[in-house]
């Protein structure tokens, strides 16, 4: 073996294709979301984000997969989920039914006003993520509510309310307190499960094998009839899991004390 062939070759600045088209298709679906927000089209806006999420949830699976991760990703991919997750789910939320508030603070409308508190706590949501995921890594625990999962919610209650006929004028105080609740179980302490821990390949009994396939199955029956719903529903289950695991984990422990 010669000397040439011996040494390291150097290593290729540049990106990677493949994992970066998937999270441009984040930015894409917040995009399309604000376009479509902005025209009334609020199924379309949520189609935006429901979008997004799909590419989100793919795009750091596939650099993985594909040996592709680079720090240059991560802050793409960053800053592609604030305009989706942050930007456009506050804007959507905005032209549909805070807008509608007709309080001033300021001189600013308090519908402005929450939305642009949902859209900071996005941020820094986003900002601690990183911050955690480069000192114990991204397949723990999450502590507050996944961004993708709390523009989902907010989202996906208005995807509802328009499916179902209701004017958002009509929602601007269950808008607000919704948007309000997200956006601080986005930046509090609260565990929240992360199913990057999921193991597809592990064994499991058979009796919640069934169950779990009878779940799926009666989900797809009842979201052929009303998708927005269940959607917001799920996730809606999901952003209330973490606080009432906390009062159920405090209430064991409060239990377990002796008197």
């Amino acid at each position: 073996m010669n000397e040439e062939s011996a040494r390291p070759r150097p290593r290729r600045k540049g990106i990677y294709l493949l994992p970066n088209l998937l999270t441009t298709g984040t930015l894409f679906g917040g995009f399309y979301a604000i376009v479509s927000a902005m025209a009334w089209r609020f199924d379309h806006a949520a189609l935006g984000i429901l979008f997004a999420m799909l590419a989100d949830a793919l795009d750091g699976r596939i650099a993985r997969l594909t040996g592709t991760t680079s720090d240059f990703g991560k802050e793409y991919d960053s800053l592609c989920d604030m305009v989706a997750f942050g930007i456009a789910a506050s804007i959507v939320i905005y032209a549909f039914s805070l807008r509608y508030i007709e309080y001033h603070w300021l001189g600013v409308r308090m519908g402005g006003v929450v939305a642009l508190a949902y859209a900071a706590c996005a941020a820094l949501r986003l900002a601690r993520f990183n911050v955690l995921a480069a000192i114990a890594g991204s397949d723990k625990d999450f502590f507050g509510l996944p961004s993708p999962a709390a523009a989902a919610v907010v989202v996906f209650f208005v995807w509802s309310a328009y499916d179902l006929g209701i004017d958002g004028q009509q929602l601007p105080i269950p808008a607000a307190a919704l948007t309000m609740v997200i956006a601080g179980l986005m930046v509090s302490n609260i565990r929240y499960a992360s199913f990057k821990k999921l193991r597809l390949t592990q064994r499991i009994r058979f009796l919640p094998f069934v169950a779990v396939l009878g779940g799926l199955w009666l989900l797809v029956v009842i979201a052929g009839r009303k998708p927005p719903l269940i959607l917001f529903l799920l996730f809606f289950g999901y952003a209330a899991s973490g606080p009432c695991l906390l009062l159920w984990r405090r209430l064991a422990r409060r239990a377990a004390v002796p008197r």
